[in-house]
């Protein structure tokens, strides 16, 4: 297999024994980008020269018996809402064309410090304000949305440019275009890694994770991005545990939460049976499947909007009033909206949200875990980005996908999407895991077992420079 075909842990292994360098690492990265980038145009920077320096550094370091850990020398793709020291930061909008910041975000600090190598920075939909990135392609199916606001993420691991890329998460910025582009995606308890140094979206809705080829490296990833920090007022001062080190301990046991409502209405047949199939399996390694219905469901997305759009345009305010032209018309749109919700609205929105999370608390006395679709469909077509459902309703894909991911931002619950299918077109099909707050090793040791249970974790997307030429 070539390097970029293997796993994290893989690679690191071969980086620790000298089996490879991560100078042969990196370079590997940059060729499987230069081969497929054509097509699913993921990224907004390639960093080629600043990569191989990096890789060249780690090299030396590891020769002279510094290695510092199963991080050291992996590739990294960094979403473009991460500051990154020098290094051009557009969140995919020509409000921020000219901004190179003069220091690094949290996250990106702590990943070069455990001697990570970005190779680059991956677009997202313009300011994270949506979930199609409509500048890149799914690697399954470049004619396809690779979701969003993650979306160059998604597609940058999917294709096996590389094996890490960050993303963030506000109505489901992470696990959409994870679920999309057959990738696992971890976004974690509000609060549990810092997002200083990351361009907001919602600031008490947002929240930073990985996009990753499977479950342990969603876990190494993690642990490395997470812990307190005074800049962010969200931050919570708690030990961060390790994530990994039971992640093998199966599911027996487990109760598991299977909705009978909110996750199961507009959503594509194909999709439902996978997840019921899902379930079956986690019965099936030892888990019991507890039927729960979802608290107030009817408040979830007035609760999400209603704050979303309220905070959206508090932080683009003067963008809008002294440059409102370097806004897409579609972005544009919904920050003049956003200025029209009522301070009453929002702070309803908001005294709501707490009977919400209260809510869901006591749901969560009789189960572990919630096991659900990621999405309610498939990667929709770029050029026309709808669901039609039977009854006649027609949905936007922003607002189909993050439907069923809102609930565990309004919550601020750690939820995981794992590939768990392939659809009958070939497409990828996850299921999310949501989990008791600041759980995540919960979560990560289901996702965990459904991975190492079946034979879909991992893939790439099979994207050849013959394939992308056609």
């Amino acid at each position: 297999m070539e390097i970029h075909e293997l796993s994290l842990s893989e690679v690191a292994q071969k980086i620790e024994s000298r089996e490879v360098s991560p100078v042969e690492v990196a370079q590997a990265s940059l060729d499987r980008l230069a081969e497929v980038e054509p097509a699913i145009t993921a990224f907004v920077t390639v960093t080629a020269e600043h990569a191989l320096a990096q890789a060249a550094h780690a090299e030396t370091e590891i020769a002279a018996g510094n290695y510092r850990g199963v991080l050291h020398g992996i590739p990294l793709g960094v979403k473009d809402l991460y500051d990154t020291e020098g290094i051009l930061t557009t969140s995919s909008s020509a409000q921020r064309a000219d901004n190179v910041p003069t220091a690094n975000s949290a996250s990106v600090a702590k990943l070069y410090d455990a001697g990570m190598v970005m190779v680059g920075k991956t677009h997202t939909h313009e300011l994270a304000y949506g979930a199609t990135t409509p500048t890149s392609g799914n690697p399954w199916d470049v004619t396809r949305t690779p979701g969003g606001s993650s979306g160059g993420s998604g597609a940058a691991v999917g294709a096996g440019v590389v094996h890490v890329a960050l993303g963030s998460d506000t109505g489901g910025s992470i696990r959409i275009p994870a679920g999309l582009c057959g990738t696992v995606g971890l976004k974690p308890t509000f609060g549990r890694a810092s997002r200083a140094g990351v361009a907001s979206l919602s600031w008490s809705l947002d929240h930073v994770g990985p996009l990753t080829r499977d479950v342990l490296d969603a876990g190494l990833v993690m642990a490395a991005m997470s812990g307190y920090d005074r800049r962010d007022p969200a931050s919570v001062n708690r030990e961060v545990p390790d994530f990994v080190t039971g992640i093998a301990g199966g599911v027996k046991g487990k109760r598991i939460g299977i909705p009978t409502n909110f996750y199961t209405y507009h959503v594509e047949p194909e999709t439902l049976d996978v997840a019921r199939r899902t379930a079956e399996l986690l019965e099936s390694l030892g888990a019991e499947l507890v039927e729960v219905e979802i608290p107030l469901a009817e408040y979830i997305l007035p609760v999400e909007w209603g704050i979303l759009t309220a905070e959206a345009s508090a932080y683009h305010m003067d963008a809008l009033r002294t440059s409102p032209e370097k806004f897409t018309e579609e972005v544009r749109t919904l920050v003049e909206a956003g200025e029209a919700v009522l301070a009453t609205d929002y702070i309803n929105a908001v005294r709501l949200r707490t009977r919400v999370q209260e809510a869901w608390r006591e749901m969560y006395t009789g189960i572990d875990v919630l096991l659900a679709p990621t999405v309610p469909g498939v990667a929709a077509l770029r050029e026309d980005p709808y669901f039609r459902w039977d009854d006649g309703v027609v949905e936007s894909a922003t607002g189909a996908y993050s439907r069923m991911s809102a609930p565990a931002n309004v919550t601020g619950l750690p939820a995981l999407q794992v590939p768990a299918a392939f659809s009958s077109t070939g497409l990828p099909i996850g299921v999310q895991i949501i989990g008791k707050p600041f759980c995540e090793a919960e979560i990560l040791q289901v996702g965990y077992a459904l991975e190492q249970a079946s034979d879909v974790v991992g893939r790439i997307a099979p994207l050849t420079a013959a394939s992308v030429s056609a």
